[in-house]
């Protein structure tokens, strides 16, 4: 496999052809942000937090699923990018009704932590506070959407890892929304095997386990990565 030279933010960098700028980054240290992106599952490009500009290219292109080229010269801090990832999380806040005093992941949420880094103190948008559900059928799971941010981290995972294929994402535009089966109660739908990788996939308080209090929350992403790994390697025991 050849190798594709590029520069991020200045920095020189060599990685192999196929790479996206979004790995190329992270080999070279450089930190971008992401909320749809998880490590062990396919890339969908749906948050639009980690948009890069590249020299020559007169659009922000997807870092999670635009592949490196030789002589790519990208930058990743940029002001009109600073004011987008803001905006985009401006937009996510006042889209849903993401209350953190009162979630279970107040404290452990990948929105709220992006908030903190964007500098978002309030959003510019009206706040539209839909009416959204929860189903708590399932006996050990429960689903806010009112938290919801259509990552479909929950449904990559359940489908590409767990092999279940319990959730998938209905409706459009504002009426768009994950759900279960077949827009069945989740504790109604025999394929889901209880594992809970959809509870750690999601970075926000969504999609959490019954019983937990406001900041008891704790997800350990790094069991997803293992999971991915030990099939790729055929490293199961016994």
């Amino acid at each position: 496999m050849s190798v594709k030279t590029l520069t991020i933010d200045g920095v020189d960098i060599a990685i192999e052809e196929g790479a996206t700028i979004l790995k190329a980054a992270e080999e070279a240290g450089v930190h971008i942000p992401t909320l749809c992106h998880l490590e062990g599952v396919s890339d969908i490009g749906a948050c639009r937090l980690c948009l890069v500009e590249v020299a020559g290219i007169n659009k922000l292109l997807p870092a999670c699923v635009t592949e490196v080229a030789e002589g790519m010269e990208i930058h990743t801090h940029t002001s009109t990018l600073q004011d987008y990832r803001r905006m985009i999380v401006e937009m996510l806040f006042a889209e849903g009704n993401h209350i953190c005093a009162i979630c279970v992941a107040n404290g452990n949420c990948e929105l709220q932590d992006l908030a903190i880094e964007v500098g978002m103190d309030h959003s510019r948008f009206p706040y539209r506070f839909p009416e959204r559900g929860v189903d708590i059928s399932h006996d050990r799971f429960g689903i806010d959407h009112n938290r919801c941010v259509l990552c479909t981290r929950c449904v990559r995972v359940c489908d590409e890892i767990e092999g279940a294929h319990v959730w998938d994402v209905a409706g459009r535009g504002p009426a768009s929304k994950v759900i279960t089966g077949l827009n069945q109660p989740w504790g109604q739908v025999d394929a889901c095997t209880s594992c809970g990788k959809c509870v750690d996939a999601c970075p926000t308080g969504s999609i959490f386990r019954k019983g937990s209090t406001v900041s008891e929350m704790q997800k350990d992403k790094g069991k997803l990565e293992f999971l991915v790994t030990a099939r790729e390697n055929k490293q199961w025991t016994r």
